[in-house]
């Protein structure tokens, strides 16, 4: 008897160990998650600004040189404007709202300029479906992902808009 009530001492004092060392990488890698998501709280929103801003800047640089490869869609779904002066005047318009997104004090007018272009991306949806669609409503061609990833886009300037006033009081 005296042998196996050692076995089981030994036993619970393996079990405490190991629970202290469970215990302790729990605790290290909680540490290390605080200070990630610390990190990503405090260059999330920044970030993401930025990164609208260029895409912004660049895709309308784009069409203001001639480059875009958006350029035959949009021409096709706004045709009551001759496409050589609508496309590069579109991207005017986009590199507006990526400079103004990246220079602060005037997020609010990039975001403004922004939500009054972005109906306009989703025309080709109802205008040319035969163009977004490969089959409807759920396969999309490479023009239709083009214009989707545009939600993405305004929820990032929700997220970035959302930021612009600290005195906003959480719900």
């Amino acid at each position: 008897m005296p042998a196996s009530g050692t076995v089981r001492g030994e036993g619970e004092a393996a079990d405490a160990a190991g629970t202290d060392r469970l215990d302790a990488v729990r605790d290290r890698f909680d540490r290390v998650d605080r200070e990630i998501t610390r990190q990503m709280r405090r260059f999330g929103i920044p970030t993401l600004r930025v990164a609208l801003g260029i895409v912004f800047v660049w895709f309308g640089g784009l069409k203001v040189i001639g480059g875009s490869p958006a350029a035959e869609l949009v021409a096709a779904t706004v045709y009551v404007v001759p496409a050589e002066l609508f496309v590069p005047v579109l991207g005017v318009w986009e590199v507006l709202i990526g400079l103004c997104l990246l220079y602060r004090p005037l997020i609010r007018v990039g975001i403004l300029l922004l939500f009054l272009q972005m109906p306009g991306t989703f025309l080709p949806v109802v205008l040319l479906p035969e163009v977004v669609f490969a089959t409807f409503p759920h396969e999309l061609t490479v023009e239709g992902q083009y214009i989707i990833k545009n939600l993405v886009i305004i929820g990032a300037a929700l997220v970035v808009g959302g930021t612009l006033r600290a005195d906003v009081d959480e719900p």
